[in-house]
């Protein structure tokens, strides 16, 4: 069995922390193998103090269900201990938060793709600990859909956003712990920096063949098939048809009012990996709430050959060829971007919305970063754990 971070931090008796001040910043997917969550393991902890405790987006126990939905801090009654949110007034902690903390540890889960806001979290805080001289441990876990696929385009610059802060493609095929590593290098940033890496994990284990639990990260993150399919179907946010939020198969299950569900399923029949199921659905929240949307469900039946990018491209391919006057781009504010088109800063550019508007083919549009994942993958290569 894999061990994450968190497993071999307890299996090395928290040496590394020892007679430390210690901030936690974590969510409630931060469990060990035996689904112990770390505050309570830290607090039972006798050879360093637990001072403070961070939560990302969706809350410390991931109680918030959408985007841009905040939360407060707040005290832990029971700990006697400050709870702060970074997805609120503010996402990257404040000095006084800080105060008195020597060492802060993260742990946190990644879902494999650049749109997911722990990782950029995660940044902002050991950028800001870095400021202060601050030690920063990050325990590691699994990349849930593997380490080895990259796919999309590389975020540009001028496109930076909490769904993208660091030029990286859309599905980056590493770990919460080697992102941070990378980006603390090539940043040039200083101060102590530790990754606790995991034990057992190779590059092409799925989450599923770790044998670890799994916890959902997030609210409409409720499985791992939820996770393969997300790296192009979180694109479906930057749109106004539904992308299954407010069913109990988000990023699976997508959808409008005007689509056929038949000329869906003939445009996705010969995508690699993949069943096309027709399907209708009624959100109960979020888009086209309580309407009957018509689409279908994406069931991936080999996961190593399925590109969910490319999948998603011919969706929106479909789309623009059958529906051009009833679709329509969702308009801004979307994660703290005010001005720029959702859709834009998901790609990490306006490009690829441009091209599709024009009419290009999802296939021409995949073979143009085919280049952009190329050097990515020999880019990353200086940072590897695994």
């Amino acid at each position: 069995m894999v061990l994450s971070g968190l497993d071999v931090l307890i299996e090395k008796n928290f040496d590394i922390l020892k007679g430390s001040n210690v901030g936690l910043l974590v969510n409630q997917a931060s469990v060990d193998s035996k689904l112990r969550h770390a505050v309570d393991i830290f607090a039972q902890e006798k050879s360093f103090s637990l001072k403070a405790l961070f939560g990302p987006q969706h809350g410390l126990d991931g109680h918030t269900q959408d985007n841009m939905i905040e939360w407060n801090g707040y005290e832990d009654k029971k700990l006697s201990l400050p709870v702060y949110s970074l997805y609120g007034e503010v996402r990257q902690p404040s000095d006084e938060m800080l105060k008195g903390i020597d060492t802060v540890v993260i742990d946190l889960p990644d879902i494999g793709a650049r749109y997911y806001t722990f990782l950029w979290t995660s940044l902002l805080m050991l950028e800001k600990c870095c400021q202060l001289g601050i030690r920063v441990v990050v325990l590691d876990r699994p990349n849930p859909i593997n380490g080895m696929s990259i796919e999309g385009p590389v975020l540009k610059t001028g496109f930076e956003s909490f769904v993208g802060l660091y030029n990286i493609p859309i599905r980056h095929g590493m770990t919460m712990g080697e992102l941070l590593f990378m980006m603390y290098k090539e940043k040039g940033l200083s101060g102590k920096f530790i990754v606790v890496t995991m034990k057992n994990w190779k590059r092409n284990m799925w989450f599923d063949d770790t044998k670890l639990p799994w916890v959902m990260p997030s609210p409409n993150m409720p499985t791992l098939d939820t996770a393969i399919v997300y790296p192009g179907m979180c694109l479906v946010e930057g749109t106004t048809i539904s992308e299954g939020r407010g069913t109990t198969r988000p990023f699976e299950l997508f959808g409008a009012p005007y689509f056929s569900s038949e000329i869906l399923a003939e445009s996705l029949k010969n995508v690699d990996g993949l069943v096309f199921r027709k399907a209708s659905f009624q959100p109960s929240f979020q888009k086209h709430v309580g309407k009957v949307c018509f689409g279908g469900q994406l069931h991936v039946i080999d996961r190593n050959a399925f590109e969910s990018v490319f999948t998603t491209l011919k969706i929106f391919e479909t789309i623009f060829k059958n529906w051009a006057d009833e679709f329509s781009w969702k308009q801004p504010p979307y994660e703290y971007e005010y001005n720029k088109l959702p859709i834009d800063i998901l790609f990490g550019s306006d490009e690829p919305r441009k091209a599709l508007e024009s009419g290009e083919k999802a296939e021409d549009l995949r073979k143009s970063w085919i280049s952009e994942e190329t050097a990515f993958r020999k880019r990353r290569q200086d940072f590897l754990m695994y």
